[in-house]
C-alpha cells in the first residue's frame, strides 16, 4: 500500500507596497500647510479676545499708555462701574428675557414643523418646504419697513415679548431647514413601534422623537442663540424705549457715552461681559454641536 503525499504550498500574503516618497512628501508638505494655517487663524481669533479680556482690567492710562502690556494691577472697578452706573444689568436681564423666550419657542415650533415635513406625505408639503427655505434667502434689510409697521399695528413695538415673536420668525426658516435633515435620519422602526402600542402622535413626537434628536436640538440651539445674542438691527428698529434695550443696543449706547467721557476702561468691561455667555456656550456644548453637525453623515 503506498501513500501519496501532496505537497500543499503555502502562500504568503505581500504586505502592501509603500507609497512612494513623492506622495509621502507631498502629504507632509499639506499637512503643514493646513496645520500652519489652522495656527494662523486661531491666532488672529483668539489674539483679539485675550486683548479685550486684559484691556478691561486696566485703567484709562494703561490702554493708552502701554496697550500690549499686561495690568500693573486688576482694576476690578471697572466691572462694577459697567454693571451698575452703565446699567449693564438691565440690558443683560432684557437680553436673557428676549433670546431665552425666542429660543424657546423656535426649538419648539422649529421642531414640530420640521418633524411633520419630515415624516408626513400630504399636499403641499415640499411647497412649504421650500418656503422655509426661501425665508433663508431673504434678507431681513427689505423687511425692516414693513415688519416696523405689522408690529406696530400689533401694539407689540417697544415690547419684550414683541421683539420675541419677531427673534422666533426670524429664526423658524434655519431650524426648520436644519431639523428636517436631522429627522430623515432617525430610524422610523422606533415610531413605528409606539404607534403599535397605541401612542398617539403627539406622545410619539415628545417622548420619542425628540429625545432622538437631541444632537441636532443642541446644534441649532447654540446657532440660534448666537445669532439672537449678538442681533442687533432688529431690536434697534423694533425696540427703541431705552428701558428696554436689550445688551447690543446698550454697548452701542455704552460706547457712545464712555467715549465722550473717557471711560474706556469701562466700555472694555462691559464688551467682555457681553462676550462671555457667548464663549462660555460653545465652550461647553461644542461636543454636542459637532455630533449633531455629523450626525446625518454617520447614520
Amino acid at each position: 500500500m503506498t501513500t501519496t503525499e501532496t505537497d500543499v504550498t503555502v502562500t504568503k500574503a505581500e504586505p502592501p507596497a509603500p507609497e512612494p516618497p513623492r506622495r509621502q512628501r507631498e502629504g507632509g508638505v499639506l499637512n503643514v500647510f493646513s496645520h500652519g494655517v489652522l495656527v494662523i487663524w486661531a491666532f488672529m481669533v483668539v489674539t483679539p479676545l485675550l486683548w479685550a479680556v486684559m484691556t478691561s482690567f486696566k485703567d484709562d492710562r494703561s490702554i493708552f499708555g502701554s496697550p500690549w502690556a499686561l495690568p500693573d494691577k486688576l482694576h476690578f472697578d471697572n466691572w462694577a462701574r459697567a454693571w451698575t452706573q452703565a446699567n449693564m444689568s438691565d440690558y443683560f436681564l432684557n437680553t436673557v428675557i428676549v433670546v431665552g423666550g425666542s429660543l424657546i419657542g423656535t426649538l419648539v415650533l422649529g421642531s414640530m414643523a420640521a418633524y411633520v415635513l419630515a415624516r408626513f406625505d400630504f399636499p403641499g408639503n415640499r411647497f412649504i418646504y421650500y418656503l422655509f427655505i426661501g425665508g433663508m434667502s431673504f434678507p431681513i434689510m427689505l423687511a425692516l419697513v414693513p415688519l416696523f409697521y405689522v408690529v406696530n399695528n400689533m401694539g407689540l413695538l417697544n415690547t419684550l415679548h414683541g421683539l420675541i415673536l419677531v427673534y422666533i420668525a426670524y429664526s423658524l426658516p434655519f431650524t426648520v431647514f436644519f431639523l428636517t435633515a436631522f429627522f430623515r435620519t432617525l430610524p422610523t422602526s422606533v415610531a413605528e413601534a409606539a404607534f403599535v402600542d397605541g401612542a398617539s402622535h403627539t406622545r410619539t413626537f415628545f417622548q420619542i422623537m425628540l429625545p432622538m434628536a437631541k444632537p441636532g436640538l443642541i446644534s441649532v440651539g447654540i446657532f440660534n442663540f448666537l445669532g439672537q445674542w449678538n442681533q442687533y438691527m432688529l431690536p434697534t428698529v423694533l425696540n427703541t424705549d431705552p428701558d428696554k434695550h436689550v445688551l447690543t443696543q446698550g454697548l452701542v449706547q455704552l460706547a457712545v457715552s464712555q467715549g465722550y467721557k473717557g471711560d474706556w476702561s469701562g466700555l472694555f468691561a462691559g464688551l467682555v461681559m457681553a462676550m462671555l455667555p457667548v464663549l462660555a456656550a460653545y465652550i461647553i456644548f461644542q461636543r454636542q454641536v459637532v455630533a449633531g453637525l455629523t450626525a446625518g453623515a454617520l447614520k
